[in-house]
């Protein structure tokens, strides 16, 4: 079968060609040309890159012969919005990003909690900061300095959030995570949602995973901010809508809470005048902590099998990471 392979997601074109499969490397930030508008396949980020989403925008209207788009993405939000046929089948990266993010997410929380933002601007200004050394009560109440025994909540306990749970288990962090529904999930307690508002108050690092939909929107609330102690440190590597970023602003610069660690905002990119760039205590970066695509070979190889055992004429079934339209 064709697939079209994005040449933005450092994806060895080679296994699938060995494969069987007729593979052609475009660019998402241009239209597809002509004669490759046949392909039965899509594998791309969808959207996340300058001018890509109104190329991914046109392509309902002229991959007629499309079956399955592979987003390499971790979310299919951009996909998804398209408004794709029914009849082209979607599979998410679910997975792919696990690590990486997961590896993300605790590097910024040790980056808030051993003062990596003060540390850097005085470096920056060639000046030596005595008060980020010398002995410090292991436990400060004001503010998080280690992650040792430090009561960790992650809220969007899917895959990353799990791993990211792992992560900072193996640095001794008590970790409890936040879904829909309470229960246990990969060993860990896990609360619902809805009762979210009373272990904020016993939180000191809250790590914020989730995707960007209506109902997320805005989750970490002014409100819920208030509920944080002041030694708290929020970590968010889901998407910027998730928090109320002029709250977060507005806590960080009141002392409110002793640090934040954003890779994602709202808008992105975050614009130069904005004056969250200059909050204090503040790690921020550029949406940076996927990325790194692991495992897709894999998937992209088994999913495209199981197009080629289906009749053109059948609805798709059995992909791996397949995207149900009605939860989305």
């Amino acid at each position: 079968m064709k697939i079209l392979l994005t040449d933005a997601g450092y994806i060895d074109p080679a296994p699938i060609r060995a494969a069987g499969h007729d593979v052609v490397l475009f660019s998402e930030a241009e239209p597809v040309p002509a004669e490759h508008r046949d392909a039965e396949g899509l594998v791309l980020w969808g959207g996340g890159g300058p001018g890509s989403a109104d190329v991914l925008a046109e392509m309902p209207g002229y991959l007629t012969r499309l079956r399955w788009i592979q987003t390499l993405a971790a979310g299919p939000d951009n996909v998804l919005a398209v408004g794709f046929p029914d009849s082209v089948s979607i599979t998410s990266g679910r997975h792919f990003h696990d690590r990486t993010v997961a590896e993300h997410a605790v590097a910024l929380a040790l980056g808030c909690a051993r003062s990596l933002p003060a540390a850097v601007r005085a470096a920056d200004r060639h000046e030596w900061e005595p008060n980020l050394g010398g002995p410090h009560p292991v436990h400060d109440p004001e503010r998080l300095t280690t992650l040792l025994d430090a009561r960790a909540l992650v809220w969007g306990f899917g895959a990353i959030g799990q791993t990211t749970a792992r992560l900072l288990t193996a640095f001794g962090a008590s970790v409890r995570g936040v879904a829909r529904t309470a229960g246990r999930r990969a060993g860990y307690e896990v609360v619902a949602e809805a009762d979210i508002e009373s272990v904020l108050p016993e939180t000191d690092l809250l790590i914020m995973v989730l995707p960007s939909t209506p109902q997320t929107a805005g989750a970490l609330s002014r409100s819920r901010l208030a509920l944080l102690p002041r030694r708290a440190v929020v970590i968010n590597v889901g998407r910027g809508t998730t928090v109320d970023q002029a709250a977060l602003e507005a806590a960080l610069r009141a002392g409110a809470i002793s640090g934040a660690g954003l890779d994602v905002t709202d808008p992105e990119p975050l614009p130069a005048e904005s004056t969250l760039w200059d909050a204090p205590n503040l790690l921020l970066t550029p949406h940076a902590a996927g990325g790194r695509v692991v495992g897709a070979v894999e998937r992209i190889l088994a999913n495209a099998a199981a197009v080629e055992a289906t009749p053109s004429d059948e609805p798709l079934t059995g992909l791996e990471a397949q995207v149900t339209r009605a939860s989305h």
